[in-house]
């Protein structure tokens, strides 16, 4: 049995990390804020505050003890990572670090993504959590505490939502049941790939105490590489819908019209993702073993028994840029014919 600290706890991955590790008998105990309806069970110690309130943190944290392990979800920025080895050095076995694979540069110099990839980020987020990973293996190779970085890419499940075009809201899913268009970033064939949340947590319950997994990164990440197309389509059969019927527009073009919508359609979306699971399989054993398709129907099921699926007639901006798209794209045919007959 382990004893094991989780700064987060509440989130979608965290919430399943410390479910398994109930499941398995360790000695939990979870770090938030407390602002995050809880999905784990009540015999977990919860302690509350804020993490970025960075002296309060650390005291609190070594008033906690000791632990065998820390798994950090939610270190964001080097400013957290340096806290987190003030709080913890020389007090801990391990740090698992919760990263991501946005470190890397979009599009990939080779496919698939492998680990020693180089990490030049697009996003202020990516950037920022390849800091982290430096300054965390800093930290190992100094002998404050042994480090894993865990790398998932998108990641989803019960308690979150299936990304879009259009990032985390829901009127799409409302639509797909409808039968209304859907609008697919250019035209819909870069290849995506979604994990569930079980088993991406399970990689870092297995990372616990592994010391294989020292001093090393991990991609944790789907192995259905779906074009964005058939990935609409799928969610459209886990819903029972009719085959979505898809817009494609531009990704430069969406950029100038709703820049706040599409952000990380911009920095990641438009290009293909695929990663090489191969070392978390060697490792942590990593296994892919919930289908999109299953995990698509779960996840939407819960979504729908809370009320998360929004009402599309709410977004009227969504049909005013399908309208006009439609009618440019007419224009311009049109406009054309007329010059190549004159």
């Amino acid at each position: 049995m382990a004893k094991v600290l989780v700064i987060g706890g509440t989130g979608l991955i965290s919430t399943s990390i410390v479910n398994q590790l109930v499941e398995r008998g360790d000695d939990v105990t979870v770090f938030n804020r407390g602002k995050t309806e809880p999905r784990i069970p009540k015999t977990v110690k919860r302690v509350y505050g804020d993490r970025k309130d960075y002296a309060n943190f650390e005291n609190l944290m070594r008033e906690l003890g000791i632990f065998d392990c820390v798994i950090d979800m939610v270190c964001y920025v080097p400013e957290d990572a340096e806290s987190v080895i003030r709080a913890f050095r020389g007090r801990i076995g391990q740090l698992i670090f919760c990263s991501t694979v946005d470190v890397y540069n979009k599009p990939a110099v080779f496919y698939p993504y492998r680990e020693n990839h180089p990490r030049e980020a697009a996003s202020d987020y990516g950037r920022n959590k390849a800091k982290c990973e430096d300054i965390l293996m800093e930290a190992h190779e100094r002998g404050d505490f042994k480090v894993t970085i865990i790398r998932p890419a998108h990641t989803y499940g019960e308690g979150g939502t299936l990304i879009h075009t259009f990032g985390w809201r829901t009127h799409y899913l409302d639509r797909i049941r409808k039968d209304k268009p859907v609008i697919q970033h250019g035209d819909g064939n870069s290849l995506w790939v979604v994990c569930h949340i079980d088993d991406v947590a399970r990689a870092f319950v297995n990372a616990i105490g592994n010391e294989r997994a020292y001093g090393k990164a991990y991609h944790t990440t789907g192995e259905e590489w779906l074009t964005w197309n058939r990935y609409l389509e799928v969610i459209a059969e886990a819903m029972g819908a009719p085959k979505p019927q898809i817009v494609h527009i531009p990704t430069d073009l969406l950029a100038k019209l709703v820049p706040d919508r599409v952000y990380w359609t911009v920095v990641n979306f438009q290009y293909s993702n695929v990663f090489d699971n191969t070392a978390a399989k060697e490792d942590l054993g990593f296994r892919y073993t919930i289908p999109f398709l299953e995990g698509a129907r779960r996840t939407i099921q819960w979504l729908e028994e809370h009320g998360r699926i929004e009402d599309c007639s709410k977004d009227p901006v969504y049909d005013w840029i399908i309208e006009l798209w439609e009618g440019m794209t007419c224009q311009m045919a049109d406009e054309l014919k007329k010059r190549m007959n004159q």
